[in-house]
């Protein structure tokens, strides 16, 4: 079985277009988002009817949660709330209840979990992203999927874990073993955060045990031309410039 796994879309448009062009072409089984599909882009209505239609099982991010009203998102900096709150009043009613009822992680027939973050205490939407973060899941070894994808970072970060010990295997391509546990994060759709500006997504072979990352050229400047337009900040889009 191929699985398309993509995440942190973030209201980008233009970008999850690209990337939904390509699963067409490079068909898989089955699709898979780990949430975030809206914040700091000017089009999360529209981004939500196509992840909606298009992902068979999508996952609830910490974005997610704070339009929906499904956390105290006030700790956030002024310009992330501003966006959450402007997100808000545009999402139509459907949109609105879809991200009420999304789950926070989902285990896999296959023999994995998909979450937003750490799968522990998933609600909490806790990064794990350095290496000493992948060591603080060593006491739930014994609880953890054979692999755990999630998002959140938006960066592509693996990590390989044993008994007593965790080790940062991030590549494109990546080869699980049986007896070892990994740790996946599979990049963002619309806003990476890698110094590679390109829309990120990926597939993943259960067969061979087998994933890999695809970055993908997107119109970056007609996604902040409707950014601009908006009321939302003009750094969210020279950061899509960036790559950061």
């Amino acid at each position: 079985m191929k699985i398309g796994i993509f995440s942190d879309i973030h209201s980008n448009l233009n970008a999850l277009q690209v990337v939904l062009d390509f699963y067409k072409e490079n068909p898989c089984d089955e699709y898979l988002c780990l949430g975030d599909v809206v914040g700091y882009g000017p089009q999360p209505d529209e981004c939500c009817d196509l992840v909606r239609d298009f992902a068979k099982i999508t996952i609830l991010g910490n974005h997610d949660a704070a339009v929906c009203g499904r956390m105290n998102y006030a700790y956030y900096y002024e310009a992330a709330r501003n966006v959450l709150d402007y997100h808000a009043s545009l999402l139509k009613e459907s949109n609105m209840n879809w991200l009420k009822e999304l789950p926070y992680s989902y285990d896999h027939p296959a023999g994995f979990t998909i979450c937003h973050g750490s799968p522990i205490n998933p609600e909490e939407f806790n990064y794990v992203f350095y290496l000493e973060q992948a060591m603080g899941l060593l006491p739930h070894y014994d609880a953890l999927a054979p692999v755990t994808f999630i998002g959140h970072s938006h960066l592509t970060k693996s990590f390989e874990l044993v008994p007593g010990n965790a080790t940062d295997i991030t590549g494109n391509t990546l080869h699980f073993d049986e007896g070892k546990k990994y740790f996946v994060t599979v990049g963002s759709v619309g806003q990476p955060r890698d110094y590679d500006n390109r829309a990120c997504c990926t597939i993943y072979d259960t067969e061979t045990r087998t994933l890999t990352y695809h970055r993908l050229a997107y119109n970056i400047e007609a996604t902040v031309k409707k950014l601009f337009a908006t009321e939302i900040t003009y750094n969210f889009g020279k950061r899509l410039y960036l790559g950061i």
